[in-house]
């Protein structure tokens, strides 16, 4: 399994291939990620909470 650079949470291979960017094992940011996200090609802070 491989894990989010940001929050250290699992995710899956099949996430890595789609939105890591190529030749990096682990994803920047992920869907657990509260305080950022992706923006196109890019990583942003969360402009508002995500939690519900």
């Amino acid at each position: 399994m491989r894990s989010c650079r940001n929050c250290g949470s699992d995710v899956s291979v099949r996430y890595v291939r789609v939105f890591a960017p190529e030749g990096f094992e682990n994803p920047r940011v992920c869907p657990h990620c509260e305080d950022k996200l992706r923006d196109g090609g890019t990583v942003r802070e969360a402009r508002s909470s995500r939690s519900a």
